[in-house]
């Protein structure tokens, strides 16, 4: 762990650091770039992550890539509907002198994809809504803290909603970012069909440790910012609360829920590591407005006549600029 002078000197090599992740990751990753760059402003911020997008667009590559470039423990748990919480978690067993001992699940690694996560019942999402914000997760009436960092990457098919179980919003909450996965373009399809039908195996090269991964989760937190864009991001949250006096049209004609105190701290958060990846020493309106959508998208909640007139939550958040 290298020692900084000043926590500037150390925002500095937070850049360098970020550049060379973008690196690695590209060379397995085509496009996508801000998808990349919310998972790692998330992983900084020590948050969670939601992807969401159809089947075949790398959720599950993106993850295992950024998992090699941290140098992190990495596990996959394949959701299904019968999956139980001790699956996750893990179990006691009787061992050969007869006493209890437990055996710890996938559940602990550093990085977890959890992978449609929506098609596994509500009592193992809760034990997975522990670990999220507890960081430790309770087996035969017995706590264990899970190793840090820790992060839960998760995914979700939009199209496909038979057989599944929609994540509560008390669990979506949890999630600093959900993100959205699109088709990717002509050029960078045509990149990722000549990579993947040849027998090239680019090296994905460690690039920070875990001790370094938690030190510059602590140097975010201590980043100054100004109390007019301290008030910026909680007006910003508040506006999406319908019948406020902060409320705007389109929240109070369209909105049933709003988004919580949560995503308050998420967008300071996310400002202050958005700010530190862009060379800046404090952030400012800007950075709010660059993690704003991705942080409110989970947060607020529709109505009928939203979805009847086709008004999405993102033009929706739009307004509130």
């Amino acid at each position: 762990m290298k020692n900084y002078n000043s926590d500037v000197e150390a925002v500095q090599d937070l850049l360098l650091r970020y550049q060379s992740l973008r690196r690695e990751i590209g060379k397995v990753i085509i496009g996508q770039d801000d998808v990349v760059k919310d998972v790692l402003i998330s992983i900084f911020s020590r948050g969670h992550c939601l992807l969401v997008g159809v089947p075949g667009l790398a959720k599950t590559l993106l993850v295992n890539t950024i998992a090699q470039s941290l140098g992190l423990t990495y596990n996959r748990i394949q959701f299904t509907p019968d999956l139980m919480p001790s699956d996750i978690i893990g179990t006691e067993i009787l061992d050969e002198s007869r006493q209890f001992k437990f055996i710890k699940g996938p559940l602990f690694a550093n990085i977890i994809l959890a992978d449609e996560i929506n098609r596994t019942p509500p009592k193992t999402q809760s034990a997975l809504l522990e670990a999220m914000q507890e960081y430790a997760v309770t087996a035969a009436g017995k706590r264990y803290a899970l190793e840090q960092p820790f992060f839960v990457l998760a995914t979700q098919n939009p199209i496909e909603q038979e057989g599944t179980y929609p994540l509560p919003e008390a669990q979506l909450d949890r999630f600093m970012f959900n993100v959205l996965l699109t088709y990717p373009e002509f050029e960078q399809e045509l990149q990722v069909v000549k990579n993947t039908t040849s027998d090239l195996k680019p090296e994905i090269n460690k690039v920070i440790t875990g001790e370094e991964i938690a030190y510059f989760q602590q140097l975010i937190r201590r980043i100054p910012v100004t109390d007019n864009v301290l008030q910026y991001a909680v007006q910003l949250a508040v506006k999406t609360r319908p019948n406020t006096p902060a409320a705007t049209k389109d929240v109070n004609s369209y909105v049933s829920w709003g988004a919580g105190p949560r995503a308050s701290q998420f967008l300071v958060i996310g400002a202050k590591c958005h700010a530190a990846l862009n060379g800046k020493f404090s952030p400012d309106m800007e950075d709010v407005r660059a993690v704003a959508l991705p942080i409110l998208r989970h947060r607020i909640v529709r109505n009928y006549r939203a979805e009847a007139d086709g008004v999405t939550v993102e033009k929706i958040i739009q307004g509130l600029f």
